[in-house]
């Protein structure tokens, strides 16, 4: 029988103020967390034209991102769970 609950990666979390200013103040799984992060990288064209996999920091994103200009897609999920209680 499968097992009931929500996962870790579904708990929601509460977003520091800083990346609040992208997600809203909501608390939200890691999932929706990352689906608000990609829209707004794309609608903000974020995401370097060279390498698709490095994403150029706004100042918004500065401040989420430990003051980096840009950031590996890899390190960015690193950096954003630190933004999540």
């Amino acid at each position: 029988m499968a097992k009931q609950g929500t996962s870790a990666f579904m708990k929601p979390l509460t977003p520091s103020e800083s990346l609040a200013k992208v997600t809203g103040p909501t608390a939200l799984p890691r999932s929706e967390v990352a689906k608000k992060l990609w829209v707004y990288i794309k609608a903000n064209k974020l995401q370097d034209q060279t390498n698709k996999r490095m994403i150029n920091a706004d100042e918004t994103l500065k401040t989420v991102f430990g003051g980096k200009k840009q950031v590996s897609m890899f390190e960015m999920t690193a950096l954003v769970s630190k933004h999540l209680r």
